[in-house]
């Protein structure tokens, strides 16, 4: 085994975990892990724990990070770059941004309220809920660097496309008027706030953890329940049916199926794992897991509050369309790339 791969089963994919948890069931409750229930009780531990453990670090990681670029720093930066360079910038930043995309929509509200142009700030709001280092990290324990690697590229270039294409529909002029949240002084300049010291970026950490954790812990569970249910109970039959490749459809369900439920990458992540597991394609599992984070009602409900509905209609529409190719062209080439 190579130093790379001790790291991952260590840290990543947490092989000691899924023993422990797998011991503790046998020889203390006496419960068969290889029966349906058992097998179903083991996974439910073992990806919660799993899960938790890596979020909290994570968290903490990309929260300190992310103290270094308040709303008024990210403005400054993004204000000196124009077309596709900034939309790449914008697709960027938003990978140190929060973890859905209802807590990145008010940051994307004093974005455009500063002035900049909305394609940057359409490719920052695509990015921010579907693509982030404790995303990568995650996403490489459950199912390995190479498809991690995949979806954050397919990620970004979503952002980047899509927020090229609403600056090219010049959408600008279906913006609502909406709070100022960018601070500026009395000639329009913006001013940065002061920089924190490492005590305060400490806390600042600690309750990005606390407050994360208590907005998505609830979705976690329910994604572990759903794909403790899809990996032992659902039979491969009707997975196959439903978003196997034989259904040419199975991308579109898959995209369908996401776009109502409301959670974070961090909840759509077991059920991906028992539908890949189920011999589902990565491009479906990709699409599913997007649209999940980009287009879920609540946050659709919250954008439609800053933009008209052309705006809105076209963000989806733009969105949609680039799920759905992500996922049947990663269909398509499943069997060169893995």
């Amino acid at each position: 085994m190579s130093f790379f791969e001790a790291i991952n089963s260590i840290f990543l994919k947490m092989d000691w975990l899924n023993t422990l948890v797998k011991n503790i069931l046998e020889f203390l409750f006496n419960l068969d892990v290889t029966t349906r229930i058992g097998g179903s009780i083991q996974f439910f531990f073992f990806d919660t724990i799993k899960i938790f453990i890596l979020l909290c670090v994570l968290i903490f990681g990309i929260s300190w990070i992310q103290s270094y670029f308040p709303p008024e720093r990210t403005t400054r930066i993004l204000q000196k770059y124009k077309g596709i360079k900034g939309n790449i910038i914008g697709a960027l930043l938003g990978t140190i941004t929060p973890f859905c995309s209802c807590s990145s929509i008010p940051i994307f509200i004093g974005f455009t309220r500063a002035g900049l142009p909305v394609g940057i700030t359409f490719s920052f709001l695509i990015s921010s809920p579907l693509v982030d280092l404790a995303s990568f990290l995650i996403l490489s324990s459950f199912f390995g660097v190479k498809i991690a690697l995949i979806y954050v590229i397919v990620g970004l270039i979503l952002a980047v496309l899509g927020g090229t294409l609403i600056d090219k529909l010049k959408m600008d002029k279906y913006l609502q008027d909406y709070v100022v949240d960018i601070k500026k002084d009395a000639n329009g300049n913006i001013i940065e706030p002061e920089t924190l010291t490492k005590k305060e970026r400490f806390t600042y950490s600690i309750d990005q953890v606390k407050d994360i954790i208590k907005k998505v812990w609830l979705y976690i569970l329910i994604g572990v329940l759903i794909g403790a249910s899809i990996h032992n109970y659902i039979p491969q039959d009707i997975i196959n049916t439903v978003v196997g490749d034989k259904n040419p459809f199975s991308v579109i369900i898959a995209a369908l199926v996401g776009i109502p439920m409301y959670a974070d990458i961090f909840g759509t992540i077991p059920i991906a794992e028992a539908l890949f597991d189920k011999g589902v394609g990565i491009g479906t599992v990709l699409s599913f897991m997007m649209a999940v984070t980009a287009l879920s009602l609540p946050s659709m409900v919250m954008i439609s509050k800053v933009v008209k509905k052309e705006l809105l209609i076209t963000f989806i529409g733009i969105v949609s369309i680039g799920i759905i190719i992500i996922g049947y062209v990663f269909n398509a080439i499943d069997y060169l790339i893995l």
